[in-house]
């Protein structure tokens, strides 16, 4: 199993983190139209009253992949049948809770991890599954995953238990919403909530200085849970991170000569920054921190990004007009090298390595089908790579739910 990152990523973060700078920036709109530029610290994103279910997908999304599937139209049903042919569908299957998850760099150790991530996107398939047919058993295993974790789970341990955390708590709460609001029985639902509150929450609410995939999946996170908790406090809190990282993740040239820092790195001098940059030193618009790493981490970070987005916007305030042109250009940039065109020797010398995985679905329905943005090549890799199955961490049958998908 790959981790999201390793210890160089670790070592960099605990280096830099006493030299708190607080370099604070907007969202850049690279020659846009300017989103509101208040600190990012005021600027409550919390709605009102949360809407259910609401972490990822909606309830007039969800109506919208059935009425495909009953339909036998493509490439919902494709994709339906590729997750109902999955091991995360069985209704076989025996969830594996542990009172400790410990996981190591490079997943050494790997006490519970991969139990915990799987299980997490099983309650979730579990959950569409149940949605899509109406077939009360496939409710009822993802309750009795959920409850199994909730009655047992204390903590998480070892050096990545961050992004561990980050990536199992991004899955849970898109569980969770689909059967607490449309299934009528669940009677652990609170003690679910209870978890998420007090296991998860806090070992991602204050993100993270590593490579920004951390501190992004984190963030997704913290998003999800705030959502099933009604908890708006913390909500505003994750947006915040979320505006400060961006900016910080994916560079356009409106920047200027250098990529922006995120709120608390540290990083400020512009040595620091290549560095952090994998050592890349020529910029272009929709580069990533993480792009001469690997496209893989790259895919990571990018698909936390569209789903806190699209979770911003079921829940009434868009951020997607804040991060368009960053995503937009990001998705392009690394869909045309996946594609197959001359990597550059101003670009991570020349070669790139690794896949950005099935994670280009949401931004590119939301760019493309809903804001209208012309995506040429993320829309060739995108319906190249369809269906989208799971890439077995945190991102699971993003084809089902957000191919072409208006709501």
């Amino acid at each position: 199993m790959r981790t999201g990152t390793i210890g160089r990523g670790l070592g960099l973060a605990t280096a830099l983190a006493p030299r708190l700078t607080g370099i604070f920036m907007a969202p850049a709109s690279a020659g846009r139209a300017a989103p509101d530029r208040a600190p990012a610290a005021v600027r409550a994103a919390a709605p009102a009253a949360f809407t259910h279910p609401g972490v990822l997908v909606s309830r007039p999304q969800l109506d919208f992949v059935r009425a495909k599937v009953q339909a036998g139209a493509q490439p919902w049903k494709s994709a339906y049948d590729q997750m109902m042919g999955s091991k995360y569908a069985s209704l076989s299957r025996t969830a594996e809770p542990r009172a400790v998850v410990e996981c190591g760099s490079y997943s050494n150790p790997n006490y519970g991890c991969t139990d915990e991530r799987e299980d997490a996107i099983a309650a979730y398939t579990l959950s569409l599954a149940w949605y899509v047919t109406q077939d009360s058993r496939y409710a009822v295993k993802a309750v009795e995953i959920m409850d199994a974790w909730s009655a047992v789970i204390k903590d998480h341990t070892n050096s990545n238990a961050p992004l561990q955390t980050g990536w199992a708590g991004s899955s849970w709460p898109r569980a969770a919403e689909i059967i607490k609001y449309t299934y009528s029985n669940w009677p652990n639902a609170g003690r679910f909530a209870t978890m998420l509150r007090t296991v998860y929450l806090p070992k991602v609410i204050n993100g993270s200085n590593s490579n920004g995939n951390w501190e992004l999946s984190m963030t997704e996170a913290a998003i999800g849970i705030s959502v099933f908790l009604e908890d708006r406090t913390s909500y505003d809190k994750a947006v915040s991170k979320f505006r400060g990282r961006v900016p910080a993740y994916i560079y356009v040239t409106a920047d200027g000569s250098l990529p922006k820092a995120a709120p608390g790195s540290g990083l400020d001098t512009r040595d620091e920054i290549i560095n952090y940059w994998q050592g890349q030193s020529t910029f272009m618009d929709g580069l990533s921190q993480e792009t001469c790493r690997d496209l893989t981490h790259t895919g990571y970070g990018l698909s936390a990004i569209s789903h806190i987005a699209e979770t911003s916007r079921i829940q009434g305030q868009d951020l997607y007009p804040e991060i368009a042109d960053r995503l937009r250009h990001a998705l392009g940039l690394h869909a045309k090298y996946q594609l197959g065109a001359a990597v550059p020797s101003s670009l991570c010398g020349g070669s790139l390595k690794d896949s950005l995985g099935p994670v280009t679905e949401v931004g590119f329905n939301a760019l493309h089908h809903r804001m209208g943005i012309a995506m040429t090549n993320t829309q060739t890799l995108t319906e190249q790579q369809r269906p989208a199955g799971s890439n077995n961490l945190f991102v699971a049958w993003e084809t089902l739910t957000h191919a072409n998908n208006p709501n």
